[in-house]
């Protein structure tokens, strides 16, 4: 099963209560778990010891006329900030930063994520932030890396994730949420337990993607952003721990959100002219699923509700556009399943012959997870096995 139709069933049996396994355990037989065990405590020592907490970035920031800005942040240590030496260089403080300097008003910043914290955890958060602040204008969520590590079922995981999306929409607020990190990419983290983890945060990031745009959200992938700057220097990118980003990284991932912040607060005019996609830089809409699966595999992407001839579902379930908001240019043709010599169409899309011009299309997609699933993960026929 590609990773869009499982993203899809993820996120509707998380709106049905169901359950899909324990992060993907099902994947694994009993013998592999124990590897997977092994794996994981041989991580936790290499990994350096963790900070005692995060700085606290609540407060003002910028200047201007006007009532500031509300922003609210929840999530786990990411978004606490854990491994920031001071609280202007976490997440929050950058975002309220430029957020304040584009809008030319302050920004109320109020944090009440929580270090170690799960998609369940939710529910506390939220309700706290809507006690002190009931009508958020814009919250940003980052949660996903604690249920990998933990094992919390995928589905329970969404589902929360779902709800608080929700509930902060009712609020009256926008929301952005930074979907799983791709923890295939930190290096600490030996094999095979590493191949596994980069796919079980791949799928939880395509399922949340699709809960979030449901939810009326949107969605940014994170992914593995760090990836290559770790490589080429984890004493810049990464904190002591080598497990949490260090300023520059948290530096890094605030430039991914920030647009998508900035477009949310409807900063940059889009509410009255909604920019178009552009094909040449691999955008498009289509169903939400085939959107979610093509930004796992592209840091920075974002997803977020979309219409087609003024409809907000189609036959595949719920039309999303993505944008590369920050993203160079792509090649022309470089997107799966959108025609670059034509503009988005207003017709349904996926017909006999395929999609219709601008749409992106399901079947390509789910071939090339297929073909980035044996790029990443190797032969299905390969087997961890215990080393001695």
């Amino acid at each position: 099963m590609g990773r869009a139709r499982r993203a899809r069933r993820i996120a509707q049996q998380a709106a049905y209560g169901g359950g899909v396994g324990v992060a993907g355990l099902g994947l694994l037989s009993l013998l592999g778990y124990g590897v997977i065990k092994a794996e994981a405590a041989m991580a936790r020592r290499l990994v350096g010891q963790p900070f005692e907490g995060a700085p606290e970035d609540d407060g003002r920031y910028g200047f201007g006329p006007g009532e500031p800005i509300r922003l609210v942040v929840l999530g786990d240590s990411t978004g606490a900030g854990m491994g920031a030496a001071h609280p202007h260089q976490t997440i929050g403080a950058i975002i309220a930063t430029g957020v304040a300097a584009f809008s030319g008003r302050p920004v109320r910043l109020t944090n009440v994520a929580v270090v170690g914290a799960e998609s369940p955890d939710l529910d506390a958060q939220v309700e706290r932030a809507l006690e002190e602040v009931p009508t958020p204008d814009v919250a940003l969520v980052l949660i996903g890396a604690n249920d990998v590590t933990h094992r919390i079922d995928t589905s329970v995981a969404v589902r929360h994730l779902e709800m608080a999306v929700r509930s902060l929409r009712e609020a009256g607020s926008e929301v952005v949420v930074g979907t799983c990190p791709d923890l295939g990419a930190i290096e600490p983290v030996p094999q095979p337990l590493r191949l596994l983890a980069r796919r079980w945060s791949r799928d939880l990031a395509a399922a949340q993607t699709v809960a979030v745009v449901e939810a009326g959200g949107r969605a940014v992938s994170v992914g593995d952003m760090l990836s290559e700057a770790f490589s080429a220097d984890p004493k810049i990118m990464f904190s002591e721990d080598r497990f949490h980003p260090s300023p520059a990284g948290y530096a890094r991932v605030a430039a991914a959100l920030l647009p998508t912040v900035s477009a949310a607060l409807d900063l940059f005019g889009e509410r009255s002219a909604p920019p178009e996609p552009n094909v040449r830089r691999g955008e498009g809409v289509g169903p939400v699923a085939v959107a979610a699966t093509r930004a796992v595999a592209q840091p920075g992407t974002e997803v977020a509700p979309a219409e087609v001839a003024g409809q907000a579902r189609g036959r595949q379930g719920r039309w999303a556009v993505l944008l590369h908001r920050i993203r160079p240019a792509a090649p022309v043709g470089s997107f799966p399943g959108i025609d670059a010599s034509r503009g988005p169409d207003a017709s349904e899309g996926a017909g006999e012959h395929g999609p219709g011009p601008g749409l992106l299309d399901y079947s390509r997609v789910e071939r090339d997870d297929h073909r980035d699933r044996e790029r990443d993960e190797g032969p299905p026929a390969v087997q961890a096995t215990p080393r001695s």
